[in-house]
């Protein structure tokens, strides 16, 4: 893969609860060949957390951001693209 493909941007807002909650999910070459998952989560208005995932093939990373992604989408979060 030449490129990969760009960050998702999720958001979910409930007043009720008091929730203003921020994930993103991108892919990005290492330095080794290898593909590596970032998620960034938190408040919005805060710098959040961050985790790194790493991949040995392109196939296996996408699938996990799509699976992470997916997942968040079922929670209520709001995909900020659409």
């Amino acid at each position: 893969m030449s490129e990969p493909p760009g960050p998702r941007f999720f958001r979910r807002i409930d007043p009720a609860r008091n929730m203003a909650r921020f994930y993103v999910v991108m892919l990005q070459p290492t330095l080794f060949g290898e593909m590596a998952v970032v998620r960034q989560w938190g408040r919005i208005g805060t710098r959040g957390r961050e985790k790194t995932e790493y991949f040995r093939g392109d196939a296996e990373a996408i699938s996990a951001a799509t699976r992470l992604a997916e997942r968040k989408m079922r929670r209520g979060y709001a995909d900020l693209r659409d």
